[in-house]
């Protein structure tokens, strides 16, 4: 992303905007399939291919929702919500989730972003919140819509 004067000590100039849209990401049957044996969610509607096409509403399995979560972090980072200027980029948490729409293997996800807040902590940190919805390509509804917090350090 290059937003022109994107930097740590513009940050309130942003608030309200839109920040940017990812490329998209195949959601295939193989990252599921990788995150189940990461996590150990094995349940059959994300990794039996067979039974999901018999049994699940959705025609065939989905992806997790907390992999579909996962995968805000890099998306977001691929936008360019840490200005260049901030020398990191931190992790803060979650303030509000929402799945909404399941992924379906083979689909493709692209987050959108949007700046909330921007919340001078003192002693160069900067605490954002950002707005991140997952759409899914071909679909009226997003994956999920999820309010992160990263503290970015000056």
């Amino acid at each position: 992303m290059s937003l022109e004067n994107y930097r740590v000590e513009t940050l309130g100039d942003f608030v309200g905007r839109e920040l940017g849209v990812s490329e998209w990401v195949l959601v295939d049957q193989e990252r599921i399939d990788a995150f189940a044996a990461c996590t150990g969610d094995r349940q059959w509607i994300h990794v039996d291919v067979e039974r999901a096409k018999r049994e699940s509403p959705f025609g065939g399995t989905i992806a997790h929702g907390y992999l579909t979560l996962s995968l805000l972090a890099s998306l977001a980072m691929e936008i360019g919500i840490v200005p260049k200027d901030a020398a990191a980029g931190l992790n803060y948490g979650l303030d509000k989730v929402r799945f909404m729409t399941p992924v379906k293997a083979g689909a493709r996800v692209r987050n959108r972003v949007t700046l909330e807040s921007a919340e001078n902590k003192g002693g160069g940190r900067v605490l954002v919140k950002t707005t991140n919805t997952l759409e899914i390509e071909g679909e009226d509804k997003p994956a999920l819509v999820a309010q992160t917090l990263a503290m970015l350090i000056a």
